[in-house]
């Protein structure tokens, strides 16, 4: 018989063993997370969305797609890119921010305060380690003197960079640059701010890599191309710039292979929106022109960062999402695309920042091994700002009252239920017009699309659809519900006042809020 000290000594290893045991049971429950954003991808540009007018080949998002959870119902913020990345990583609608209309502009200030809650900063509190890779254009606090923004703005006198200019240069760029991803949750990013818009270069952290000291070569400006000029690094082209982020993905993915804590990845590609630099690998390959060979050229570092989680053994446990920030841009060609049968938005009207649905309907995907029945499709309404609540959920995170405040968690929607967990949602044209949701009602407070598409019915002000028989938002029943449209009106109005869609206390809005019509 062993003495009694030695009895509690074995009593208490046993304990630590099952306590520890239990700790890295549950850390192992906790799923890496991969939050893949497309730019300007239409709901019709993916083939299993469009099986009947589309003619642009996505073998691995469709995969995805039959791996887990298709959503027919999704919808970003807005029908441009910036408003939807504010509210992807915040959970809380764009419009409640200083940024009622457009996006950020070149060199624009940060769109997130340090203090609000992101999906990075979530992630984080729950200790994942954290990164983003890509496409930022949120805003940086840009060390650039008020009197030499000139500088940053103008045009190439031919294609020299002045003496002056260069010096002004050289001192902005050797600084960091705060206010961007690692400023909001992230540990770790690298990208392009945005790749159409200088700098040219890739961003580190906060640091650029390299110092700009040319122009951008002009060769490269316009024709669906770069389309700002400024500073660039000598030699700069736009082709190397998606493979080599989904180089640095594949890269992170390998370095986490043997690491027992979780690892949340939120990377906003920066295809198919222009510049159309496709590669040579991909030129030709869609039979459509060079807009559908750079939705090839996405779908394969889709394939290629998902394909990178499979190698490294943690496909079984990661949550992979892939979204994107709003509809096809009309301006790549979307005409001759039509004539060839291709069709970017599907059945929806409208494209990229309309108030109809091809402006911020989007394909939404979900794979969860083990949670998410592959091959399943929901049909309830879903919004990108839901992410913040799902995550939350996933992670087993509390939300302040002041967080997420227009997310809703679609966890029981993955986990098989199928009953409404929002019952409205906002989404907005470039100019700021909302379009509102009320379950298959929809209501435009303006004539037409509130962003660059034409048509609508100018005779009647205001537009309603109900989307369950009327998909392609063809018939206007304003003029035949008027209470039906006055109660969506004032439903806006009490979205708008309280700060919130979510339950709970009032909340401010950052700024007041732009009315459309005029507030009555």
């Amino acid at each position: 018989m062993f003495p009694i000290s030695t009895r509690i000594s074995f009593l208490l290893f046993a304990v630590c063993a099952v306590l520890s045991a239990a700790a890295t049971a549950s850390a192992s429950e906790v799923p890496n997370i991969v939050l893949i954003y497309a730019d300007d991808l239409g709901f019709g540009d993916v083939q299993c969305y469009n099986r009947e007018r589309g003619k642009i080949a996505t073998p691995h998002i469709d995969q995805l797609a039959s791996q887990g959870m298709r959503f027919t119902d999704a919808h970003s913020s807005s029908g441009v890119c910036s408003p939807s990345r504010y509210t992807i990583l915040t959970g809380r609608y764009h419009w409640r921010s200083r940024l009622q209309s457009g996006i950020v502009g070149l060199w624009g200030n940060p769109l997130i305060p340090s203090e609000r809650l992101t999906l990075g900063g979530l992630a984080k509190q729950q200790g994942y380690e954290t990164i983003a890779i890509g496409k930022w254009h949120l805003g940086w606090s840009w060390p650039i003197p008020q009197e030499r923004a000139k500088q940053f703005k103008a045009g190439p006198n031919g294609n020299q960079v002045r003496r002056e200019t260069l010096a002004v240069w050289r001192e902005v760029f050797s600084q960091a640059i705060p206010g961007g991803p690692t400023a909001v949750g992230f540990d770790q990013y690298f990208g392009t701010d945005v790749p159409n818009w200088p700098p040219y270069c890739f961003i580190e952290n906060e640091r650029t890599v390299g110092i700009p000291t040319h122009y951008l070569s002009q060769s490269l400006i316009g024709n669906n191309q770069a389309s700002k000029q400024g500073p660039a690094l000598k030699d700069w082209t736009l082709e190397p710039i998606l493979p080599t982020l989904g180089n640095r993905a594949e890269k992170y993915i390998q370095s986490r292979s043997e690491s027992n804590s979780p690892f949340f990845i939120y990377m906003p590609l920066t295809s198919p929106h222009t510049p159309l630099s496709v590669n040579e690998a991909w030129k030709g390959k869609s039979g459509l022109g060079l807009y559908a060979d750079f939705v090839m050229e996405t779908d394969n570092i889709v394939g290629q960062v998902v394909g990178a989680l499979d190698k490294a053994g943690l496909a079984g446990n990661t949550l992979v999402l892939f979204t994107s920030d709003n509809g096809c841009a009309p301006y790549i060609g979307v005409s001759k695309l039509e004539e060839q049968g291709h069709y970017p938005s599907g059945p929806l009207r409208g494209y990229k920042a309309d108030a109809w649905e091809g402006g911020h309907r989007v394909p939404f995907i979900v794979r969860w091994p083990g949670k998410v029945q592959p091959g399943s499709v929901c049909h309830q309404l879903v919004h990108q700002a839901d992410l913040m609540a799902t995550l939350a959920d996933v992670t087993d995170a509390a939300l302040a009252i002041d967080q997420g405040e227009d997310s809703f968690s679609i966890l029981p929607l993955l986990l098989g239920q199928d009953t409404p967990i929002r019952t409205n949602s906002i989404s907005c044209s470039i100019r700021g017009v909302p379009s509102l949701r009320d379950g298959a009602w929809k209501c435009i407070p303006a004539p037409g699309s509130g962003g660059w598409g034409k048509g609508g019915d100018q005779s009647q002000a205001m537009q309603l659809y109900h989307l369950a028989d009327d998909l392609g938002e063809t018939r206007n029943l304003a003029n035949k519900h008027p209470e039906k449209l006055a109660g969506m009106m004032d439903l806006l109005e009490k979205l708008i006042v309280n700060g919130r869609s979510t339950p709970g206390p009032q909340q401010p809005n950052d700024v007041p809020v732009r009315r459309y019509p005029a507030k009555r």
